[in-house]
């Protein structure tokens, strides 16, 4: 987390915003396209995009009631993987806002959809990015992921995950064949 400023501001400012009902509700995160937030290009920086959506999933996490939970029992939020499709750049001073929602989860993962729309001028609602991810949260003490059955009752809730589309079961198979491949290509090392 490399935004100390809006981590700051998105801390202080969640109690006073509404509470997201968990596992449907949506996080929308306003933001603002700073300086530092540039590369070379002038546009938003490929890392910025990934760093705004720990905010995104933060603001989930926060005003879902989650973080009682994850403070309580010490669990560690764990990224797994992470797909990103660029459509339209993000200029200085651009305003935009991120959403992320619970797209589907697995018996030990989530997989959250966010994406980045533009708030004003001519290209008002335009999609500039759309991320799929994959984590979860890691009970240290137990040293296993926290099952996603666990994670629903300390939230009150059981639900059924929606079916995944076909753009996250391709993302879910290339994380598969990634991880057999790099387990596959250590194991030949050893």
């Amino acid at each position: 987390m490399n935004l100390w400023l809006r981590l700051i501001w998105l801390l202080i400012a969640a109690p006073w915003r509404p509470r997201i009902a968990l596992p449907d509700g949506t996080s929308v995160v306003h933001c603002r396209v700073l300086p530092l937030d540039l590369d070379l290009s002038a546009h938003m920086n490929n890392g910025r995009y990934l760093a705004v959506m720990d905010l995104g999933r933060l603001d989930l996490m926060l005003r879902g009631g989650l973080w009682r939970a994850v403070i309580k029992h010490k669990w560690t939020p764990v990224a797994s993987a992470a797909v990103i499709r660029f459509r339209r750049e993000l200029r200085i001073f651009e305003r935009y806002r991120l959403e992320s929602r619970i797209a589907c989860w697995s018996e030990h993962s989530v997989v959250i959809e966010q994406t980045f729309q533009f708030v004003s001028g001519e290209r008002q609602s335009q999609v500039a990015a759309r991320a799929l991810f994959k984590g979860g949260l890691y009970d240290r003490k137990a040293g296993q992921f926290v099952p996603i059955a666990r994670l629903m009752a300390e939230l009150g809730t059981n639900g059924t995950s929606p079916a995944p589309t076909p753009e996250i079961e391709a993302f879910l198979a290339t994380d598969t064949a990634i991880r057999q491949a790099t387990n596959q290509r250590h194991q030949s090392l050893a």
